[in-house]
């Protein structure tokens, strides 16, 4: 038997994601299931399938049909699929939003969550400019020299942003990186204070930004809001002149993640 028949045939499937694959397949058929039929379609013994029904079906993920033996989608499946959409309604109107303010600024906008080396950028609505800085939805940037890092770093407890800077390298990105500890927590400091964060061309040369948190309903940060720009066309003093539609953009996403 090729590794491609054993694939197919369910062999390779890790136990972890079983329920999850019969579960698909529920979803993908659209008509109540039987388990024989998932068996074949997943490739997993039959006991094996009896044995994940029962548990989707305790759990409340699948339900049996009126003929007994059939499966389809339970209420906490139904539910899980409303809440999947309306996270995807969620995301087109904070795109809406960013794209809304990358015309009046003129800039490229981004949404940036914590991951766990640095920042990910989750949402970005590109500039019209020919120049612009190319950092793509999913690209990772340093805590210590980005606009959307340090206002993360500016929302942390002093414990743990102690134990944060403990294992974080303050690498050198330009000649304008802050590379001393000290300096960074002064700028920290204020940071949390002005409620907003500056990249001063400390990530990369010839580029400046700035950052403000998007909190939820108990003001913890969920994400930062930035806009960047290259040096050619705004410093940090001219990007700053932005704050005020920067900070209402971020609520209004801030609206959308409690609505």
């Amino acid at each position: 038997m090729t590794d491609q028949v054993r694939k197919e045939k369910g062999e390779y499937l890790p136990p972890n994601l079983r329920l999850l694959a019969i579960i698909e397949e529920v979803g993908r058929a659209g008509i109540p299931v039987s388990p024989t039929a998932i068996s074949e379609a997943v490739g997993l013994p039959v006991p094996t399938v009896h044995r994940l029904l029962a548990t989707a079906e305790e759990e409340g993920f699948l339900q049996r049909d009126v003929d007994g033996r059939s499966f389809g989608p339970g209420q906490r499946l139904r539910r899980l699929s409303g809440n999947i959409l309306s996270s995807q309604r969620i995301r087109t109107e904070r795109l809406l939003v960013l794209r809304e303010l990358a015309d009046e600024v003129g800039e490229t906008c981004n949404l940036a969550t914590p991951g766990r080396y640095g920042m990910v950028y989750i949402d970005r609505v590109e500039t019209h400019w020919p120049l612009r800085i190319q950092l793509p939805v999913g690209t990772q940037v340093p805590f210590h020299c980005t606009a959307s890092g340090k206002m993360y770093l500016s929302s942390l407890r002093s414990d743990k942003l102690s134990r944060v800077l403990k294992w974080l390298a303050l690498e050198p990105k330009t000649d304008h990186t802050i590379t001393d500890e000290a300096d960074l927590r002064k700028e920290l400091r204020e940071t949390h204070k002005r409620q907003f964060s500056s990249d001063n061309q400390e990530f990369m040369e010839g580029m400046s930004a700035i950052a403000v948190p998007i909190s939820d309903s108990e003001g913890r940060l969920l994400s930062t809001l930035s806009i960047h720009a290259p040096s050619q066309r705004h410093d940090l003093s001219s990007l700053i002149n932005h704050y005020e539609p920067l900070r209402k953009a971020a609520d209004r996403i801030e609206a959308l993640c409690v609505d």
